[in-house]
């Protein structure tokens, strides 16, 4: 084999390395945005408190309301 095709096959089982690595960290990243954060657990929390006693607005009033 010349060094010019063995330099191919060594840097082709390297990109393939890489990839499977990449899979990886593509499979097992931690995606922060399923995480809330204290301000937006207490919005949600309030929303809550908000549609259980009926101070909400529903879509189609809403959309009414806009002439929409």
């Amino acid at each position: 084999m010349t060094i010019a095709a063995v330099a191919v096959q060594s840097i082709t089982e390297e990109l393939k390395a890489i990839r499977e690595d990449v899979q990886f960290i593509k499979t097992h990243l931690f995606d922060p945005d399923t995480i809330m954060t204290i301000d937006e657990e207490r919005r949600f929390q309030q929303a809550l408190q908000e549609l259980k006693t009926g101070k909400t607005t529903p879509l189609s009033a809403l959309k009414k309301e806009l002439g929409l």
